[in-house]
């Protein structure tokens, strides 16, 4: 497998522990209560906390651009190019971008986060690159 399909299957786990992550802390899946809540149709969870709803917008725009870093990736590889060194290069900046990007929402740090997005972005266009 190239570097850049693992680096896909990563980015893949990272999204799905981030979706994971945010519904837990918005059911509270912790506690008895809040774990009853996350095995049912959760149409009583009140009002989402700050961190909540942080780590929902998180989940949400790792979602985003894992379709559009997936099809880069699907796509460099049926162009025969899955092991050009920017395929490679850019999968690797993005999933390490997107791993950094995650606390750094859930802290509410703002520049820095949206700074360490445009990584990920940047290793995006390295593919976009390779592909033309």
């Amino acid at each position: 497998m190239s570097a850049a399909l693992t680096y896909l299957v990563l980015s893949v786990a990272l999204c799905w522990l981030m979706l994971i992550a945010a519904s837990m802390v918005r059911s509270e899946g912790w506690t008895p209560r809040g774990l009853l809540k996350a095995f049912g149709n959760r149409d009583d969870l009140g009002e989402a906390s700050a961190l909540a709803g942080r780590m929902d917008r998180a989940a949400k725009n790792m979602l985003e651009n894992l379709l559009l870093f997936g099809l880069l990736v699907l796509a460099a590889q049926a162009a025969g190019k899955g092991a050009d060194p920017r395929v490679a290069t850019g999968a690797m900046l993005f999933f390490w971008a997107r791993l950094a990007y995650a606390p750094l929402y859930w802290a509410g740090v703002k520049f820095l986060r949206t700074a360490v997005w445009a990584i990920g972005v940047i290793g995006m266009l390295m593919i976009g690159v390779a592909l033309v």
